[in-house]
């Protein structure tokens, strides 16, 4: 299983960016997706997930409502839209894919989940 992780780049404070996800190597139908982010010096911290039916979504607050999450299964690609950045959410951005079906258990833990992509870098200048 392979997540190749696009769209990071440079915004101003204020703008926005979309990253997505393609995975390969399983269809991820029935899987648990999120991302999560990590800034230099500091440890990944969980961003947002989405469960296999995209019913039941998750943010870590301080995107609330900046950040929204979504799927598409049938492209087997995870996407997340980032609106309002602001310089605290630079940092290198990870998809991943949890390996057990049907679960969210623990969903905002790095260690839930068991396929990552190798991030995107979004930076925010003030």
């Amino acid at each position: 299983v392979q997540l190749q992780a696009s769209g990071g780049g440079s915004v101003q404070a204020g703008g926005s960016l979309r990253l997505s996800c393609q995975v390969s190597g399983r269809s991820i139908s029935k899987y648990g997706m999120a991302w999560f982010r990590q800034a230099p010096g500091t440890e990944r911290e969980f961003v947002a997930a989405i469960d296999w039916s995209a019913i039941n979504l998750y943010y870590t607050g301080s995107v609330k409502g900046r950040f929204t999450i979504s799927r598409n299964n049938a492209w087997n690609t995870v996407s997340l839209q980032m609106n309002f950045l602001k310089p605290e959410d630079a940092a290198r951005y990870y998809c991943a894919s949890r390996g057990e079906q049907y679960t969210m258990t623990s969903y905002s833990f790095s260690a839930s989940y068991k396929f990552w992509g190798q991030g995107t870098q979004v930076t925010v200048s003030s």
